[in-house]
């Protein structure tokens, strides 16, 4: 997995979701021609539906005109025909003949109902109405809103004039149901629950088939029309939008309005779905779908193997081989192939390089063998030559000498005895040496009690090399001094934290601790054990013990100064 940073951030980028994007991108296009072709045709559907509108309100117009027309013209052909006792059931037969028209009426000159093709109440208020009266004043035709009581149904009535005699004698009427000037919508020439009204004259609703589907009021309705067109979009009475459209009717002076819900883009991808949107959202999920597929079992399932064979690796276990990637494909055969190769060369590196290791190890033995003996041999002759010197104050400095070429020689031996020529544990070298150094002392006659606290401390052959001579320097002293003649008491202590060591060596002393601690301090010996405590980047002290002795003190920095590599052992 590669891992893309910016500014803190961090997002896996695999190859699957790279893939993911560049087919994202390659199939943007498509989509957003799709998306303008959806657009597009919702454009023109919506422009289809307007025009569809007009069309059904001129259609409608133009079968109310025919209706009133032709009944215009039955009406006055059955007013001479309406009297008698087949007046009922000659306008029966004819309403039987005439689509649309609920219900044929005879009035009489005082508005009486005389006879007509379905049961209608007697109104005497009706003399008064207005089309009744218009009729009465000459009016040859009157279309108005159905007066209530005459339909079941919002209608229009269409009225004609009787005459007998020259004298009015009442009136011939129509009843005709408004929905019927409706076109069917399932021919297509009307959209889906679209409604319909008539507005008379005088600018008010003469009829409508529901009153929610249009304004408040019908001026508001024929100001909208006229001001933006035969159709607009508008609010019905109930706050919804929709799509009307008015034409004039004659004769009447009505005019005809169609009100149709519009769809929103929202509303019309759910409808068309499958025509528009779905095919190209398919095929670019399709697409995305097959590029996983394809990532995952082409490509990622084969770096994951590989993956898992160089965890394999990473672990040492450089034997193991990619054998199944030879039912990969080429690519990947060939990297499996370089990871086998690759791990083929790291094993022959590996092998020359531990018998590299071991043979420099077996010289560096060696080497560290042969400086002993080496040492061995200069304090052997050292001590020859002590015995033939026959000044005490010489042959007192030969023994110093002695003992510090012992003390190198076996910093030497415990190298290359050691399982690492690099590091030295502090505390066991601490025990050999002073074993070393009481021995030594020891074929005198002096019994001295040693007792020697230590914690483990790593250091490298350098750092040890002053660290044993300051405690040959202090131990030494203190067989010369404290225990001549009569042996007594060493305590060593050696004590290290994170930060900082502590070597701390005390003898029980004997005479005077002052004079001692002034010998020491203006001696050779101290001048040495300072500059051994310097080279280790510590410092040295001196004091007089509790037990009646001295106690000679270095403390140092775990930490080499110059270079890091110290680290302590548990």
């Amino acid at each position: 997995m590669i891992v893309a940073q910016d500014a803190g951030f961090r997002a896996p980028v695999t190859i699957r979701s790279r893939l993911l994007i560049a087919l994202a991108i390659a199939l943007a296009p498509v989509l957003v021609l799709g998306i303008a072709q959806t657009a597009t045709v919702y454009s023109k559907d919506v422009e289809y539906r307007r025009i569809r509108l007009v069309d059904a309100a001129q259609l409608s117009a133009a079968t109310a005109q025919a209706r009133i027309s032709s009944g215009a013209v039955l009406l006055e052909t059955l007013t001479s025909e309406t009297t008698g006792l087949q007046c009922g059931h000659n306008l029966n037969a004819a309403i039987g003949q005439l689509p649309g028209y609920e219900s044929l009426i005879r009035f009489d000159a005082i508005s009486r109902i005389s006879c007509a093709s379905d049961a209608a109440p007697q109104d005497l208020d009706r003399r008064n109405a207005d089309w009744f009266v218009r009729l009465k004043s000459g009016a040859p035709l009157v279309v108005v809103t159905a007066p209530q009581g005459l339909s079941r149904a919002p209608a229009i009535l269409a009225a004609v004039r009787a005459d007998k005699g020259g004298n009015f004698d009442g009136a011939m009427a129509a009843v005709i149901d408004i929905a019927s000037l409706r076109p069917d919508p399932a021919g297509g020439a009307l959209p889906a629950g679209s409604e319909i009204a008539l507005i008379d004259s005088s600018g008010a609703y003469a009829s409508q088939t529901r009153a929610e589907a249009f304004p408040a009021t019908a001026a508001e309705l024929t100001a909208s029309l006229r001001a933006q067109g035969s159709v607009f979009e508008g609010r019905d009475r109930q706050g919804g939008q929709r799509l009307f459209a008015l034409t004039p009717m004659q004769p009447g002076g009505l005019e005809v309005v169609l009100s149709a819900p519009t769809q929103t883009l929202a509303e019309w991808s759910r409808v068309h779905l499958l025509a528009t949107i779905a095919p190209p959202v398919l095929a670019f999920l399709l697409a995305v779908l097959a590029v996983w597929f394809v990532a995952d079992r082409v490509v990622v399932r084969w770096l994951n193997y590989l993956q898992r064979i160089a965890a394999i690796y990473a672990k040492g276990r450089l034997t193991v081989r990619a054998v199944r990637a030879s039912e990969a494909p080429p690519e990947i055969a060939e990297l499996a192939a370089t990871l086998d190769n690759m791990a083929d060369a790291i094993l022959e590196r590996d092998a020359s390089l531990t018998e590299s290791l071991a043979e420099k190890d077996r010289l560096m033995r060696e080497i560290h063998h042969r400086v002993k003996n080496n040492l061995q041999v200069i304090s052997s002759m050292v001590s020859m030559q002590q015995r033939a010197v026959a000044d005490p104050v010489m042959r007192e400095t030969l023994d110093d000498i002695r003992q510090r070429i012992a003390a190198l020689a076996l910093i030497y031996r415990t190298l290359y005895q050691g399982p690492n020529l690099q590091r030295v544990d502090l505390k066991s070298f601490l025990e050999d040496l002073t074993a070393q150094l009481v021995m030594s002392e020891a074929v005198r006659g002096h019994a001295v009690d040693t007792q020697l606290t230590a914690d483990h401390l790593s250091v490298d052959p350098d750092r040890l090399a002053p660290l044993a001579l300051f405690a040959v320097e202090a131990i030494t002293n203190a067989q010369k001094h404290a225990f001549h003649g009569r042996g007594g008491a060493l305590l060593i202590n050696f004590s290290a934290t994170e930060d900082t060591a502590r070597l701390e060596i005390t003898d029980s002393g004997a005479g005077d601790p002052k004079g001692a601690l002034e010998r020491v301090k203006k001696g050779v010996g101290g001048v040495l054990m300072s500059a051994f405590a310097r080279q280790l980047g510590g410092a040295v002290a001196f004091s007089a013990s509790d037990v009646g002795g001295l106690t000679a003190v270095m403390t140092f920095p775990v930490a080499d100064p110059n270079q890091a590599g110290n680290q302590k052992v548990a």
